[in-house]
């Protein structure tokens, strides 16, 4: 087994490209960062602009609405002009949006406005990932894909830093030093990235609107809503948890969040390279199952530090399971991954949309954040029922060889000795 991990590692560095895949993960970090400030800064601008729960989970939830509109723009530009050029308009487009939440964002209408421009920055998950898989063949595309993925531990930058700089400095102070690690990743994205050799050619609207008719995106992009949507839904709304729910101070409340979602970040390139050895379908039914049962934990109101353990472990598990669900695209849709990761993409970001608008209704509704978190975990208990019926319905439908790398399972057979197809 020693052995054997050596010469898998210099087989995926001689298989890819690795200027362009540390180029896209810095890119996706940084953008990362950006897309969840509105989170980490969420306790500042609720005391400075008189929002209610609601109108702060609205807030915070704007920006994920932005990304999954605008995912599938970028995925379009990524066909048309390449992810190399799509990235460097990304990036200039998002420092532009920092800039005007720096310079002129005063009132709550702002930040709406400046919360759904900052999903440009969301967006670019659908210009990392095909920009850094395209490298790589099938059997280390799960890996590529989740390490270009992990960019989403900007969310630690956001976290940990934004809480302190406003503290110190003012939350319109922020905006403005937030734009420094965005142009020096501009200065290393220009140099590094390069457009893969084997693109494909540029996709028409009438195939998305194929893709868009297939059952299986519809459904991945169901499970990316729960994984991602998840993930950076409670990224953006722990901040405030903490700090309501515990009434601990706000730069302690990034802390906490950090802490939480490190786990995610760092558990996503794990992810994918479980899933190419043991399959993202049988991997997601786990993840999706302890998740759920995290959540309801923490619906307990335990200890501080009890429900930031549970928390770490249920965003950690959130974060493989982004790496689980992209390790499921390419063995389904080999031919199509441009355009199936922009549809999947978008659809997380609706997910985190969806989260801390609820959470935000369910706590001036009723007075504490206990019955939306039950509420969530019952949404992932629910959907992992769902998982199994839909492993039943790939293990009939998809081909052989992508039913045994997914590791799909169909609990039907299992149960009741009923005939798989391949």
């Amino acid at each position: 087994m020693t052995t054997g991990q050596p010469a898998a590692a210099a087989g995926f560095a001689r298989a890819g490209h690795l200027p362009t895949l540390i180029a896209a993960l810095l890119y996706f970090d940084v953008s990362f960062m950006a897309w969840v400030l509105l989170g980490p800064l969420a306790p500042f601008l609720r005391r400075d602009l008189g929002l209610s729960a609601t109108e702060l989970g609205l807030l915070t939830a704007v920006p994920l609405l932005g990304g999954s509109l605008c995912r599938p723009i970028l995925g379009l530009l990524e066909e048309r002009l390449g992810g190399r050029r799509t990235g460097l308009i990304g990036l200039t487009l998002t420092s532009a949006t920092l800039f005007v939440g720096w310079q002129f964002a005063r009132s709550a209408t702002h930040f709406y406005a400046l919360g759904f421009l900052l999903g440009i920055a969301g967006a670019s998950f659908a210009v990392a990932l095909p920009l850094a898989s395209r490298w790589y063949p099938p059997q280390y595309q799960g890996l590529a894909m989740g390490i270009a993925g992990a960019g989403n531990s900007g969310t630690l930058l956001a976290t940990l830093f934004a809480p302190r700089l406003a503290e110190r400095f003012g939350w319109q102070a922020t905006f403005g030093i937030a734009m420094a690690p965005l142009a020096v990743v501009f200065v290393l994205f220009a140099w590094l990235a390069r457009d893969s050799p084997r693109r494909p050619a540029p996709v028409s609207a009438a195939a998305y609107r194929a893709v868009l008719r297939e059952p299986d995106t519809l459904a991945l992009s169901f499970l990316y809503a729960l994984t991602f949507g998840g993930f950076v839904g409670f990224a953006t709304f722990l901040t405030t948890f903490f700090h309501e729910a515990y009434q601990v101070s706000r730069v302690a409340a990034g802390d906490l969040t950090t802490i939480v979602v490190v786990a995610g970040s760092v558990l996503r390139p794990v992810g994918g390279w479980l899933s190419d050895r043991v399959g993202g379908y049988r991997l997601l039914v786990l993840l999706l199952a302890g998740f759920a049962g995290c959540v309801a934990a923490v619906a307990t109101m335990p200890d501080v530090r009890v429900a930031v353990a549970l928390l770490f472990v249920g965003v950690g598990l959130l974060g493989m399971g982004n790496g689980a669900v992209f390790q499921l695209v390419p063995q389904r849709f080999p031919e199509r991954i441009g355009v199936v990761t922009g549809v999947v993409g978008a659809a997380g970001g609706l997910g985190g949309f969806l989260l801390p608008s609820a959470l935000g209704v369910v706590r001036d509704a009723t007075g504490a954040y206990a019955p939306g978190l039950l509420g969530c975990a019952a949404v992932f208990l629910a959907s992992t029922l769902v998982l199994l019926e839909l492993g039943t319905r790939w293990s009939m439908r998809w081909q052989t060889n992508a039913v045994r790398r997914a590791g799909v399972y169909s609990y039907r057979s299992a149960l009741f000795g009923a005939e798989q197809g391949g």
